[in-house]
């Protein structure tokens, strides 16, 4: 009877406390929605504008939800809670627990540090952040889980990210006025698409809290949404489901579920590695007393080395790449954007099997030094990494060529010839991808203007920072046009057969990107008819391929026109065959069913 009583007590506690838990977690992720936005307004308005007092109370009300999630666990689900989450959640809910000091001993007895530290409000905004992206990211997994469609989940992320970057950049802190919102949105679009086109001067309209809103967002655009959530959400909690992870190994191109972790660690590792070395690299490039004191130096070597390594083409200083100063000193700057470009235009499964070639030579190694026998692989570079290797070389050897002969007496008439090279290679790099010019596209000869263009077209590799239709996209067309020539039934190349679906896709690509140019250039002729039409077809070469280059005209476009070069940048960085499969899903296949019939080609 006793024990009945018990059992009957024990089950009714339980529903009450899973109830309650069910409610933190809804309030939970609530808060952690609400939170970001109440910190991007403190910290966005002047005190003036807007009433602080209220955005205190709502983060303190997301403080109170936050801790009452983080002690409901601790006193009702222990062993849950301890065996589920990992030491750095674990530690993201002591950072948190922190925040209570202030309330429950208000007598600052703490050592100064330690007081200033623990008592400021600096500690509980990072707190509240922290622990914010930390439910958001899982959160994120967890809609992941229920069978999104991958490529709308891919375009929505983005999608979401402009408008959000439209709505901060229009803090009254992030510029030195006001700004519309077409022109935030145009620029946060091409800020997450780093395309690199501009409605005003970044330099003159936004302060360096624009500028920092704006390097955040070519981060985020560069790696992906995917990523950054993945790698919050793993690294806090440890936990993804099965599809999740299917999904994020087939995004980042891990070749193993179990990698998935140490692939996303090193892809975040390897790009704040070289944006650093980029960083001190500019820094020390930068001649004497350039940009002012010792902060502002450093904020502008590392705003251009994220710019150059994310291949969006963004720049703080009024005349761009082209100041004076820089050009007329030893141009020492240049060669490294155009490493960092090229770094970033390489590709993640690249990157990834670079990582994995590194490993093999060092299990070679070790045999070697052992004299133990194992396995080796056969093939360590991948046909993708072949081809992208092979094809950067061409474009890159050919481009600085034909910049250096075509414009040796033209645009960089009564520059040195050590000058002149560097400057081919810089060209030669940024119209690939970046947008950087030296030398705008308005004073080139139209010979070179037609190279840059094929340049930009064809882009850097698969899964990179950079844009156009990609490196692998173009090798599998022209592998796919040598097979034609040659009589072959299969497209081969480095000892491999290509994949039928990949020639297909890349066929697919190449026509829409001609398809979607036209149809923008078109667009943008009949919507601006009293703007010069090379300038406003080059503009939409520019936005779909997300180069970033232009005549000038930029500024000058209407809000209509403005809007639609943002959808330009968003379809050309997302990819318009992407977007299709998307929205119209999978059908049944039904060729093996129906008879073969030729279709008469030439």
């Amino acid at each position: 009877m006793t024990r009945g009583i018990k059992h009957f007590i024990d089950r009714r506690y339980d529903g009450i406390i899973q109830a309650c838990s069910g409610t933190l977690a809804v309030l939970v992720y609530v808060a952690a929605a609400a939170a970001p936005v109440c910190l991007l307004l403190y910290w966005g308005f002047d005190s003036s504008a807007l009433d602080k007092r209220l955005l205190m109370r709502l983060l303190y009300g997301a403080q109170a939800v936050f801790l009452a999630s983080i002690l409901c666990n601790m006193l009702f689900r222990f062993r849950a809670w301890w065996r589920e989450s990992l030491f750095v959640k674990r530690m993201a809910d002591g950072i948190m627990l922190l925040t209570l000091i202030p309330l429950l001993w208000p007598f600052r007895s703490w050592p100064a540090w330690e007081a200033a530290a623990t008592y400021s409000r600096v500690f509980l905004f990072c707190a509240l952040g922290m622990y914010s992206l930390a439910e958001l990211s899982y959160g994120i997994m967890q809609l992941l889980g229920r069978r999104t469609n991958p490529s709308l989940l891919l375009s929505a992320s983005f999608l979401i990210f402009i408008i959000i970057g439209s709505f901060v950049l229009m803090l009254p802190r992030c510029t030195t006025g006001s700004i519309r919102y077409i022109d935030a949105l145009f620029m946060a679009s091409s800020a997450v698409s780093m395309t690199g086109l501009c409605t005003v001067d970044v330099a003159t309209t936004f302060t360096p809290l624009g500028w920092t809103v704006l390097a955040v967002l070519m981060q985020i655009g560069a790696l992906g949404v995917l990523t950054f959530t993945s790698f919050f959400a793993l690294f806090f909690s440890g936990r993804a489901s099965i599809y999740n992870q299917l999904l994020m190994r087939d995004f980042i191109y891990s070749k193993s579920i179990g990698s998935l972790m140490s692939v996303i660690l090193y892809i975040l590792v390897f790009t704040l590695c070289v944006e650093a070395i980029g960083a001190a690299a500019i820094y020390l490039t930068l001649p004497e007393g350039f940009g002012g004191d010792t902060s502002h130096r450093v904020f502008f070597a590392v705003f251009h080395s994220i710019s150059a390594f994310c291949n969006a083409g963004f720049t703080t200083l009024p005349d761009g790449m082209a100041d004076k100063t820089l050009l007329g000193g030893n141009q020492a700057i240049y060669p490294v954007m155009s490493a960092l470009i090229l770094a970033g235009g390489i590709g993640f499964p690249n990157l990834v099997n670079f990582k994995d070639v590194a490993a093999e030579y060092g299990r070679r190694l070790r045999s070697f030094t052992t004299g133990q026998r194992r396995p080796m692989l056969t093939h360590v570079y991948d046909l993708n990494t072949k081809l992208v290797l092979m094809w950067s070389a061409i474009f890159f050897a050919a481009g600085t060529a034909a910049f250096y002969v075509l414009e040796y007496n033209h645009s960089m008439l009564g520059l040195s010839p050590g000058k002149r090279i560097i400057q081919s290679i810089f060209c030669a790099t940024t119209v690939r991808t970046a947008g950087f010019s030296t030398f705008g596209p308005e004073s080139w000869l139209g010979s070179t203007l037609l190279i840059a263009m094929f340049m930009m077209w064809v882009g850097c590799a698969s899964q990179s920072m950079g844009g156009g239709i990609k490196i692998n996209a173009f090798a599998a067309v022209m592998l796919n046009l040598r097979s034609i020539v040659w009589g072959q039934k299969g497209v081969t190349a480095f000892g491999r057969t290509v994949a039928l679906s990949s020639v297909r896709r890349a066929n697919a690509v190449v026509c829409l990107s001609v398809f979607c140019i036209l149809l923008y250039s078109l667009a943008l002729l009949l919507m601006q008819p009293e703007l010069p039409a090379k300038a406003l077809m080059f503009e939409a070469f520019s936005a779909f391929t997300t180069i970033g280059m232009s005549f000038g005209v930029t500024p000058e476009l209407s809000d209509i026109a403005k809007a639609t070069v943002c959808t330009a940048m968003f379809l050309g960085r997302v990819g318009v065959i992407s977007v299709l499969c998307g929205i119209s899903g999978n059908r049944p296949d039904r060729s093996a069913m129906l008879p073969t019939e030729d279709v008469i080609i030439n």
